[in-house]
This record gives C-alpha cells, structure tokens and sequence, in this order.
C-alpha cells in the first residue's frame, strides 16, 4: 500500500499524538522529558521493523512534505536571533562551540581507539564518530565516498545506519540528562509575557488582532513571511553549495530569517507575530520530527556489527559525562545551562532537530530559556558545521 503525501502526514500526526498519550500515561516518561515526537515515532519504526522480518505488508511513505516542515522549522529558529540576545549570549556561543568542536575531536579518537581494538582501520571510528553524529546522516552520506576512497568499505551503509542510531539516541539522551541536572539544582525558568516555551520570541501589543481585527489575518500573514524566507533561503543554499561548500539545506533559511528579524527588530515588519512563529515553529518541529523517525528503515541497525555497536555505546557514555561534568559547569550552571546540556546531547549524537525538541520538552515544563535557545541553535545548526567538516578533514588525512 502507498500513502501519498496527505496520508503520510495525516498518519505522522496520529502517531505524534501517539507519543503525547504514551507520555501521559506512562509518568516516567513524562519525568524524563523524552520528546512525544521520538516515542511515537521510534515505536513506529520499531513496528515497521517487526513486520519487515515477518515478510509482512508494509505501506510506502511519501515524505514530500518531510524536508518543507524541516525547512519551515529552522527558518522560524532564525527569527529567534534577536541581535541584542546575541550581543547578551556572544561569549556563550563561542564557548559552547569550543566545546562542541572538542568533544567532535574526542568522539573520533574514541571511535578510533574503539575500531582498532576490534583490529578494525581506525577510520571507521572516525566515521561512526563526528561525521554521523555530529554531522548527522547528510553529513556522513556526503563525506562517504571519501572514506571509500580511503579503504572502508560500505562507508555509505555505515554512515546510514550510525547516523540513524544517533538521531534516536540524541532524542533518548537528551531529556534525562537536562532533567537531571534540572532536578538535582532545583531550577527553573521564568515565565514571559507571551509564555512562549523558548523565551525567545516577545509577544508583542500589538499581536493582539490584525488590520481587519481578526487575529487570523496576522497568523497568516506570519505564515507568509517564514515562506519568503524560507523561498529567499533556497538561493542562498544554492549559492553556498555552488561554493562547494557541504552544509544542510536548511541554512540559507534560517540566514534570510536572521536577516528579516534584524529588519523586524530596528523597522518591525508589519503583521509578523512572535507568537504565532512560536507556534508555527512547534507544530512544523513536532511533525517533521515524528515523520522521520517513522519512515527510518530500522534494518540497517540490527544488523550493526558488534564493533560499531561498541562504539555507539561509548559515545553515549561520553556524552553524557561531558554534558553532567563539563558543559553544565561551563555555560553557569544555572536552569538555562542545564537546558543547554540536553540540548548538547541531542545534536552531539543527533541533529539540531533532535536538540529542540529536547530543549523544548525541558522547558514545556520547567519555563522558558531563552539563552539557550539562542546558543544551542547557532552552535548546532551553523557553526558546528563549519568545525566538524576542519575536524573530519584533519582525521581523513591523518589517519590514512
């Protein structure tokens, strides 16, 4: 059976709500703040996985809409990069992205060390380290054929499925750090006006209603807007990638959104609602997220070597020692540093996507963070990019 597009976004939203009954239900994970979107859709692909082995049916997905809502998401992030926030959170983001770039380091020299005691090359650790979990599948997809050129064999199978393990482990891992460090200091955020989840996005006066005194007229018109930015967004992309640069797709989106919220921010730009991009940037999250983790095909994992399993076991391990004992003390060790260390986790093993919403389940229930939801997207989705690939470059060619 083959859903088209409607279908596959229609099942993803009853298997997003999957996971919020679930959370209800089962108060530990609620406690532990694992996001809806990674338990309804991971046990999705887990069922899908069962029926494959089985020789069952099993519907094809149309994820036309998947990249759009990912796109949508980021450009929403970048409206959040308020030029006098950044001014506040400067020092903040060039210590987290030292220590993301640090621990980039020392997830490829586990990996190595892990590879050759298996007498395996030691690239392979390199690969199931940085390029897959920092970087991300795309990332591993696209560096891939360079560490075929230098002797791993299947290095585009490796990269799928250590990529996967590490978006549904960025998600798992998350939250219960964050919790943790949450629970143990007693901390909490502070409420804004507009209660948004990040803190970062003000409601405004004058949101209340647009020029026809309908507040939908403002709700659409921001909804026009993230799509020009999102539009502006795929010329910029393009002309990253025509630099040869290797960068996600979603970048030029959130530059063209960072740019109009300048704009916002020194003319305002009439009918866009801080509220509303809050919401839309929710919604596009939760659903972006819940459809890719449902459409993974999970067989690629359970046929990991032992090796790589080792590995992955180990980078786990490591990341939740460095965000307990490193990262936390490092950014202050206040509520919004404990926000920030879940959110380390999610895209130190995943994808930034994975940090937001781990970030975004934290303070859905603990108040907003606003430093957080400056740094961790900055660092996670723009300048972790550009040390990550100096990084992998540098272990290609001092490994070989």
């Amino acid at each position: 059976m083959k859903l088209d597009m409607i279908a596959t976004l229609t099942l993803a939203g009853m298997v997003l709500f999957l996971g919020y009954g679930l959370r209800r239900r089962i108060p530990a994970l609620a406690r532990l703040n694992i996001p809806a979107p990674v338990i309804g859709g991971l046990l999705f692909a887990i069922a899908m996985l069962l029926a494959r082995t089985q020789a069952w049916p099993v519907p094809e997905f149309d994820t036309t809409l998947q990249r759009p809502l990912m796109v949508a998401f980021f450009a929403t992030v970048g409206f959040s990069a308020s030029l006098s926030l950044l001014r506040t959170g400067g020092p903040q983001v060039a210590a987290f992205l030292l220590l993301a770039t640090a621990f980039a380091i020392a997830q490829n020299l586990a990996g190595m060390a892990i590879a050759a005691a298996f007498g395996l090359p030691p690239l392979l650790g390199v690969l199931a380290g940085s390029v897959t979990l920092t970087g991300g599948p795309a990332t591993g997809l696209a560096f891939a054929p360079l560490f075929e050129q230098a002797g791993i064999a299947g290095a585009g199978s490796i990269a799928i499925a250590s990529g996967m393990a590490g978006i549904v482990l960025g998600g798992l891992v998350g939250g219960p750090i964050g919790t943790w460090l949450i629970t143990r200091g007693g901390l909490r955020g502070q409420r804004n006006g507009a209660g948004a989840p990040g803190g970062a996005l003000q409601a405004r006066p004058d949101e209340a209603a647009g020029e026809d005194g309908t507040t939908g007229y403002v709700e659409l018109k921001t909804v026009v807007i993230v799509l020009a930015a999102m539009w502006i967004g795929v010329g910029i992309s393009a002309l990253i990638a025509a630099s040869g640069l290797t960068l996600p797709e979603y970048i030029g989106a959130m530059l063209a959104s960072a740019a109009l919220r300048a704009i916002d921010d020194r003319w305002r730009i009439p009918g866009l609602s801080h509220r509303a991009l809050d919401t839309l940037g929710a919604v596009s999250l939760s659903l972006f997220l819940v459809m890719a983790l449902m459409t993974l095909d999970l067989r690629p994992l359970a046929g990991l070597a032992l090796p790589l399993l080792a590995i992955l076991a180990v980078q786990v391990l490591l990341v939740a020692l460095v965000c307990v004992f490193v990262v936390f003390r490092a950014m202050g060790r206040d509520y919004d540093a404990a926000v920030m260390s879940g959110g380390f986790a999610g895209f130190m093993l995943g994808t930034t996507a994975n940090a937001m919403a781990v970030m975004r389940a934290l303070v859905e229930r603990a108040g907003p963070a606003p430093r957080a939801f400056i740094v961790a997207p900055l660092v996670g989705a723009f300048f972790i990019d550009f040390t990550n690939a100096l990084v992998i470059t540098a272990f290609l060619n001092l490994a070989r």
